[in-house]
């Protein structure tokens, strides 16, 4: 089973929407999926989900009215909050035949103190401290394992946060969605040091955990695969001109800040192999396969995908089973 996590700390660059449809194609191909939403906006349940369900899913979150284990990742967590025990099993919501979905909830942000407070008290090797900082990964496997996941698509907010480096520790690969601008191109600045801290400071914390606690921890490994330009805009086949710099200026940066290689006297080759895909922006069919709470690859006429939709679907299709393939 691999976790992958799809983060950039700048947001906009369609992150959920691209775990959203990876997800969905994933299944196509008979790999099962685990969508986990770790981003307390839940964008990616509310994509999955419509209104109904997801307020059946939130419900009184963490009281006692839920299912046991609660029925969205913020429920599993509240006896670590309350201090009064440990992670509940997840409820993982069966969208389709290789979908399962781990709910988020909104106020999966009060997470975010608890981590932060416990982090430093992992170097003393503090069991209770390992049992916080590790508690994505442990409900992650248990619900990978209800499902028999062999893929888990992690959604991630836009910030460096406790939050986002406990869920980041919980991924052995990292997908970096960008956009073909200044402030993606920062956002990579920002996340090659970012990444590298993280692991470095895990793994620090790992020499101090005792097999004796019978703790399961991640390796945090974080290792990036790749990155995925999205939403540029296109004139025919070509990327207009205000988006081409940007986008050339792309590999040498993720070289540099992700990968931590050198680019002077580094010319980026003409298919640059860390990026994984270039995908278009698909505007016109984004509002119809919203309406029909399907991806937007398997919208068909009776969806309103008629005319210039019928080619632009196919076309959606081919990127997005390239892209999965790229990724596998």
């Amino acid at each position: 089973m691999k976790t992958i996590a799809f983060f950039n700390n700048k947001g906009g660059v369609g992150k959920t929407s691209l775990i959203y449809h990876l997800a969905w194609m994933f299944a196509e191909r008979g790999i099962a999926v685990l969508a986990a939403d770790l981003d307390p906006q839940s964008n990616l349940s509310a994509m999955f989900l419509d209104e109904d369900r997801l307020a059946e899913l939130w419900g009184d979150a963490g009281g006692t009215k839920g299912i046991r284990g609660g029925q969205t990742i913020y429920d599993s967590l509240q006896p670590l909050m309350n201090r009064t025990g440990d992670i509940l099993s997840p409820h993982v919501e069966r969208v389709s035949e290789g979908v399962g979905l781990l709910s988020g909830h909104l106020a999966l942000s009060r997470f975010e103190d608890l981590l932060s407070e416990n982090w430093p008290k992992c170097l003393d090797g503090q069991e209770a401290a390992f049992r916080v900082i590790t508690a994505f990964h442990r409900i992650l496997m248990d619900a990978a394992t209800q499902v028999a996941a062999q893929v888990v698509l992690i959604d991630v907010g836009p910030n460096l946060g406790a939050i986002n480096r406990s869920a980041l520790i919980a991924a052995e690969e990292v997908v970096l969605p960008l956009a073909p601008d200044l402030f993606s191109l920062q956002g990579l600045k920002n996340l090659g040091p970012t990444l590298r801290e993280w692991r470095k400071g895990w793994e620090k914390r790992l020499e101090e955990l005792s097999p004796s606690t019978g703790i399961s921890a991640p390796a945090g490994t974080m290792h990036p695969v790749g990155y995925v330009v999205m939403q540029h805009g296109i004139r025919g086949s070509r990327p207009v001109k205000a988006y081409q710099r940007w986008l050339e200026r792309i590999p040498a940066v993720y070289r540099e800040a992700i990968l931590g290689m050198p680019v002077q006297d580094w010319q980026p080759p003409a298919n640059d192999p860390d990026q994984l895909a270039l995908l278009k922006h698909y505007r016109s069919l984004m509002p119809l396969a919203m309406d029909a709470r399907k991806p937007m690859f398997y919208l068909r006429p009776a969806d309103g995908a008629i005319g210039s939709h019928v080619e632009a679907v196919r076309a959606c299709y081919e990127d997005f089973q390239a892209l999965s393939m790229r990724i596998l």
